[in-house]
């Protein structure tokens, strides 16, 4: 039953339908083989339950939060103090794209988002300073990988709804992953410098001029730790955290004169156009989840592993492994809404920390964004950039290695995702 789904799925995805009707499609096979009888009674249940949960509510929010902030002119200023920073050392411009990653990440949550809104800013001057455009639009989706990692997270949520693990702890567990990860691309970016014989342009600021350039990115750096802050000390939800980052951007780009009402109205209708896609693919894939679960799939898949919960860290490279491959050919969303429910029964037969199980799933389904054909972040670089996405396809291996390489050595030294949670949490 499994591999006549999987093969439906491939076939619709190849023909071109859209992704959550190639689903449903593949969900109605799988009722044809379980009980055709159940078909019009469960799957309309399944569904709706798929995306009938409140902290859902927080994804479209911190999509929004995002989205004003572009519109509000804050991204460019986080990238101005970025500039300052890192901007003078040898190839600045790519150590400021992944500063501004980092950045960017603890508001909006979403990779591409991350890769749409910073690659049209910094490709362009990325190249005038001696960069391929081939690295560059690279180095702008593997950085945008951060994004996801570093709370707040539309992955880790979707995770945390699925598994009943902390939202607050799992966004604790983020950071230090996600900043090894943008390390690793800082690193790759000054080896690439060095390499190619880049100059550097300028001298390093003055305090007086990092201090003005800080007080001006304030209103936007403050955003994380309104989300990160409210969520561990148990203030806000993760919704009314989502609902008081996008009302506090908002309010920032009305007093700083930015916000107008026409981008104010582009940012609802961005964020209802994404919000949408989102949630059919969650509905869809919850279908399959269920029908999956009803089938007893995910106890053979336990049965499978069985022999090996008594090694941990296998049992994360074995997940990791098949997570891997999934992501490369299905979209992240359905990709982690089918595996959570099944990895998460093997993973708490093997001991391992849910909390830690969900950095290493997330990490997983974002490098799916970079990897051939699916990659999503590939196509937006590709286009923001210019260069054929073939092209693109082709040099996009080492950023996709150095990230796998960050999640390697997540899975052997699990206190580096979990200490922040076990301190703070």
């Amino acid at each position: 039953m499994t591999l006549t789904m999987l093969a439906i799925f491939l076939v619709h995805v190849l023909l071109g339908l859209p992704l959550f009707l190639a689903l449903l499609a593949t969900a109605v096979v799988g009722f044809m083989f379980v009980d055709p009888g159940m078909l019009a009674r469960m799957m309309p249940q399944q569904f709706f339950g798929g995306i009938n949960v409140f902290s859902l509510m927080a994804i479209p929010l911190f999509i929004l939060a995002g989205n004003l902030m572009n519109a509000s002119g804050l991204t460019e200023r986080l990238m101005g103090l970025a500039r300052l920073l890192v901007g003078h050392l040898r190839g600045g411009m790519g150590h400021v794209n992944v500063v501004s990653s980092v950045f960017f990440a603890g508001v909006n949550g979403s990779a591409v988002a991350d890769t749409s809104a910073l690659g049209s800013l910094l490709v362009p001057p990325m190249r005038k300073e001696g960069y391929s455009t081939a690295f560059a639009a690279g180095l702008t989706a593997g950085s945008s990988l951060i994004g996801p990692i570093i709370p707040p997270s539309i992955f880790m949520i979707l995770y945390a709804s699925l598994t009943n693990t902390s939202v607050g702890d799992l966004f604790l567990a983020g950071v230090i992953p996600g900043l090894f990860l943008g390390m690793a691309f800082m690193a790759m970016n000054a080896f690439y410098a060095w390499r190619k014989g880049l100059t550097k342009r300028g001298g390093r600021p003055g305090v007086a001029e990092l201090g003005k350039a800080a007080l001006a990115a304030l209103p936007a750096l403050v955003a994380p730790f309104i989300i990160v802050a409210g969520i561990v000390l148990g203030f806000f939800t993760p919704t009314e955290s989502g609902a008081l980052t996008a009302l506090y951007v908002a309010l920032c780009g009305i007093a700083l004169g930015n916000l107008r009402l026409a981008d104010f109205w582009r940012a609802i209708v961005e964020t209802t156009r994404l919000t949408s896609a989102i949630f059919l693919i969650m509905a869809a894939s919850a279908t399959i989840s269920w029908l999956l679960s009803y089938a007893q799939v995910p106890t053979q898949f336990v049965s499978l592993i069985a022999p090996y919960t008594d090694q941990p860290i296998l049992v994360l490279l074995m997940l990791s492994g098949i997570t891997f491959v999934t992501g490369m050919f299905m979209e992240e969303v359905s990709a982690l809404m089918l595996l959570t429910p099944i990895f998460a029964p093997v993973a708490m037969m093997a001991g391992i920390d849910p909390v830690h199980l969900g950095i290493i799933i997330t990490l997983n389904i974002t490098i799916a964004l970079i990897t051939p054909p699916m990659g999503a972040c590939v196509f937006v670089a590709a286009a923001v950039s210019h260069l054929e996405i073939t092209a693109l396809f082709r040099t996009i291996w080492p950023f996709v290695l150095t990230a796998v390489l960050v999640l390697l050595i997540l899975i052997l030294f699990p206190p580096l995702t979990l200490w922040l949670p076990s301190v703070l949490g």
